[in-house]
């Protein structure tokens, strides 16, 4: 299995993979969004709370604002050796005490942690008017997306697989197939269509192209044809904030590594072998 990065950074990212399935590509799918633990806003104390939202719709909103995490620094609750009641290896601490007038934003959630703090300062959370008053108390826990999403570390994850366009000798460079084409994928250049350079991976698969080419009177065939490589996957991912991109796909390879070794060993056990036993 090879990688290959067209773009990263700590917010997003847009790579290959492959030679893998589809079923493969689906489980690294699930994996960054469902798997890779976060920190989250999980209870909220409320000591004042004269704005004009009820108690559980402000600390829903809360809630769903996402946390920078450093996952060396924290353990999920049921392995913490507190027992869940709450420490400081196992929770992060937050209080915000603002009056208005005014809007009262994410950065106004003051974390006992520096290391923390809201992954986006300027998410509104409610507005004040005069004497409106908010002070709360507030704990955020490690946990996953399957749980629920305030835990997912991804905004957008997806994939598709990886764009083939060929063009045959019948091509006469009308034209017609560029104009369709939504993503500019398509130029004509000496007088024959052809993908331009550094764009194939924009292409949508839509396959309006092979409709436009066959309106213009070409013939029973199209000149082009839209297929795709069958192990080979773009995938782009963006993250919200709370880990850097990079650490969602470890992350998330490893948990699929660490189930692979999981299901062999059981099929170890089952079988009375090691799990490494080719079978007949």
């Amino acid at each position: 299995m090879e990688i290959i990065f067209n773009r990263l950074d700590d917010v997003s990212c847009r790579f290959q993979i492959g030679p893998v399935n589809s079923a493969f590509a689906n489980s690294f799918r699930r994996a960054m969004i469902g798997e890779v633990p976060t920190l989250a806003i999980e209870d909220v104390r409320i000591y004042d709370n004269t704005s004009a939202l009820f108690d559980e719709i402000l600390a829903h909103r809360i809630g769903l604002i996402p946390i920078r995490t450093d996952l060396s620094s924290y353990v999920a609750r049921e392995n913490c050796s507190c027992n869940g009641e709450g420490c400081p290896a196992c929770r992060a601490t937050f209080t915000m005490s603002v009056e208005g007038p005014g809007m009262v934003y994410s950065r106004d959630l003051i974390p006992e942690d520096p290391q923390t703090a809201p992954a986006i300062d300027t998410i509104p959370i409610v507005k004040l008017t005069k004497d409106q008053k908010v002070v709360i108390e507030a704990h955020a826990i490690l946990s996953t997306g399957k749980v629920h999403a305030k835990w997912q570390p991804t905004t957008a994850c997806g994939y598709k697989n990886y764009p083939l366009i060929t063009i045959g000798e019948a091509c006469d460079g009308c034209g017609q197939c560029v104009e369709e084409c939504p993503r500019e994928v398509l130029e004509v250049d000496s007088a024959r269509v052809r993908v331009v350079p550094g764009r194939i991976e924009d292409c949508s698969l839509c396959g309006l192209c092979e409709k436009a080419c066959l309106g213009s009177g070409i013939g029973e065939e199209p000149a082009i044809r839209v297929t795709s490589e069958k192990k080979r996957y773009i995938f782009v991912v963006e993250g919200d904030g709370s880990l850097p991109v990079k650490e969602i796909i470890e992350r998330g390879l490893r948990f699929i590594k660490d189930q692979s070794v999981e299901l062999k060993d059981k099929i170890g056990e089952i079988s009375g072998g090691t799990g490494d036993e080719k079978q007949e």
